[in-house]
C-alpha cells in the first residue's frame, strides 16, 4: 500500500480517466470493482443526471469512485451540492480552479484532486489543500497542456509533497514503471479504459483505437485558448482542423467538437465522430474487461520491475 491507494482506500494504484461521455456509471463501477478507481465524468451533465449516475455506481459496487467535474461548466454549483448531497467523497477537477468549492468539499470529507499541466498551478493545488494531483502530459487524449509527461511528472514531483498520479501516455506495464521512476504514486489512464468492455462506445470507436497507430492521433483546436484536444486522426479530426482555420469562436468550436464527439459515443459514427485517445492508442490491441485491463497493467509492470534494466 502506498500514499495513493491509503488515501484513495483501493487495491491498485490505478485511476480510470474521467472522459466526457465514456466515464459512465457502468465503467466506473467496473474500475472500481476491479481494484482502481473509477470516475464518473461529470461535464455537461445536469445535476440530475449527475446524480442519477452517482446512485447507479453505488448499486453497481461498494468499493470507492469518484466524479469529475468540469468546472468551467454552469452547472458546477449545483453538482457540488449533489455530490455532498449524495456523500461522494472522491472528487477530480479540471477546467478551472477548484478554489470557489474547496471549503465545501473539505468540511464534507471530499478527497479533492485536481487535474494539472504545470508546476506553477500543482503548487497552487497543494496550497489549497488538494490531496494529490493528477499531472497530464500531452500524450493523452481529449483536452491537454503543452509539455510532455516525462518532462513534465519529475519536476512537478520535485516540487511538491503531496501524491502526484500520472497522466498521458500510459498503456502498459512499462509506462506505469516509468510514471513511479519519475515520482509518480499512482497512474491515470484513459484510452485504455475507453474500449474496455463496460464502456458505453460502439465498435467503429474501438476498432479506431486498436487499428490506431503510433502516429494515429491529431491535435485539433490548437489555436483556441484551451482548445487543444486530441484525438484519433480520421476525417472528422481534418474537418475540425479546417473549421479553426476559419477563425471561428471558441465556442462554436467547443459546440462542433462536442458535436462530434457525442456523435462518437451516440452513433459510433465512423465518419462524422471525434474519437478522442491518448497517442497511446498504438500501444492498445485489444477490448477488454476493464478488470482485466488494471491487472494486465499491475502484472506487466511487475515483470518489467523484475527483468530489471542495465545503465552501464
Amino acid at each position: 500500500m502506498n500514499r495513493v491507494t491509503k488515501l484513495l482506500g483501493i487495491k491498485y494504484p490505478v485511476v480510470q480517466g474521467a472522459m466526457q461521455e465514456v466515464a459512465t456509471a457502468d465503467l466506473a463501477a467496473a474500475v472500481s470493482n476491479g481494484g482502481g478507481l473509477g470516475i464518473i465524468a461529470a461535464g455537461g451533465k445536469t445535476p440530475d443526471q449527475v446524480r442519477e449516475a452517482i446512485r447507479k455506481a453505488k448499486k453497481l459496487t461498494d468499493k470507492p469512485f469518484a466524479v469529475n467535474l468540469m468546472l468551467m461548466d454552469k452547472n458546477t454549483p449545483n453538482v457540488v451540492k449533489v455530490l455532498i448531497e449524495e456523500g461522494v467523497k472522491i472528487v477530480t477537477t479540471g477546467a478551472g480552479t477548484p478554489k470557489p468549492y474547496m471549503t465545501d468539499l473539505k468540511a464534507a470529507g471530499v478527497k479533492v484532486m485536481p487535474v494539472i499541466p504545470n508546476v506553477k498551478i500543482a503548487k497552487k493545488m497543494e496550497e489549497m489543500g488538494a490531496d494529490a494531483v493528477i499531472v497530464e502530459g500531452m500524450e493523452a487524449g481529449g483536452h491537454i497542456g503543452n509539455t510532455t509527461s516525462m518532462v513534465l511528472w519529475p519536476q512537478i514531483a520535485d516540487a511538491i509533497s503531496i501524491p502526484l498520479i500520472a497522466a498521458g501516455g500510459i498503456g502498459d506495464g512499462r509506462g506505469v514503471v516509468e510514471a513511479f521512476v519519475a515520482g509518480a504514486e499512482g497512474v491515470q489512464c484513459g484510452t485504455i479504459f475507453s474500449i474496455a468492455k463496460e464502456s458505453p462506445v460502439g465498435e467503429n470507436w474501438r476498432k479506431a483505437v486498436i487499428d490506431a497507430t503510433d502516429t494515429g492521433t491529431a491535435v485539433v483546436g490548437t489555436s483556441i485558448k484551451g482548445g487543444a484536444t486530441r484525438g484519433i486522426a480520421n476525417e472528422e479530426a481534418l474537418k475540425l482542423m479546417e473549421l479553426e482555420k476559419t477563425g471561428v469562436s471558441r465556442d462554436e468550436f467547443n459546440a462542433a467538437m462536442n458535436k462530434a464527439l457525442y456523435k462518437g459515443v451516440q452513433e459510433d459514427d465512423p465518419k462524422e465522430s471525434f474519437f478522442m485517445s491518448g497517442e497511446v492508442a498504438g500501444l492498445v490491441k485489444e477490448s477488454k474487461p476493464a478488470a482485466q485491463v488494471i491487472q494486465d497493467l499491475m502484472d506487466d509492470a511487475q515483470r518489467v520491475i523484475k527483468k530489471g534494466v542495465e545503465i552501464f
